[in-house]
């Protein structure tokens, strides 16, 4: 049976070989050759993937990148493509669901809300839910450099406090829109800001927001 992470990947692998090796993305510096190198090298080499939330490995992490953004790109997809290496956490199917379904999904948006000529996806309920449901375990995490008060809200009235604070403000949207909200995309996700004029100016503005 095919998974969410497992969908992803290919829908993002296919967008990287359609768009070619020096697009851009959301991505702040990145082509897609950086962005294909980003995700190959953090289930490929856990010697340096730990650069991305650890400031020490960040030198080595970098290093890596720049020897696997030099492969030849068909190559770099094709190890998206395929999955990780065969003794890899990433091969248990519980472990590639948590780990890999959003990243997939907010790094597959990276690529198209770049393009001039992108448009809106649409995704299905039971999608959206899963999205939710990672997003509440993670929102404490992902906002807590907020500038502000920070609520996730979607459309049908469940919320996530992402950041304690005051004064307070609510962001709208569905699952997948607040995702990209939360991950820093604040100018490319389509959500609406309620709350105190200068705090919805300084959220989405903000450039601590995500990991």
């Amino acid at each position: 049976m095919s998974t969410f992470a497992k969908r992803e990947r290919l829908l993002l692998a296919d967008l990287l070989e359609a768009e070619g090796p020096d697009a851009p993305t959301l991505c702040e510096g990145w082509r897609t050759r950086d962005l294909a190198a980003h995700v190959v090298v953090r289930e490929r080499r856990p010697d340096a993937a730990g650069g991305i939330l650890i400031k020490q490995l960040a030198p080595r992490l970098e290093r890596v990148m720049a020897e696997f953004a030099a492969k030849p790109y068909e190559e770099l997809i094709q190890l998206l493509r395929t999955g990780p290496p065969r003794f890899s956490p990433f091969q248990l199917k519980q472990v590639d669901e948590m780990s890999n379904t959003v990243e997939f999904y907010v790094h597959t948006e990276d690529v198209r809300r770049a393009q001039p000529d992108w448009a809106p996806r649409e995704l299905d309920q039971v999608f959206q839910d899963a999205l939710w449901s990672r997003l509440e375990r993670s929102a404490r995490l992902m906002g807590r450099s907020a500038p502000t008060g920070l609520v996730l809200r979607r459309p049908d009235g469940q919320t996530a406090v992402a950041h304690r604070g005051t004064p307070v403000v609510t962001v709208t949207g569905e699952p997948s829109e607040l995702l990209l909200f939360s991950y820093g995309r604040q100018s490319s996700a389509d959500v609406e800001l309620d709350g105190d004029k200068d705090a919805v100016a300084k959220l989405h503005e903000a450039k601590q927001l995500g990991i």
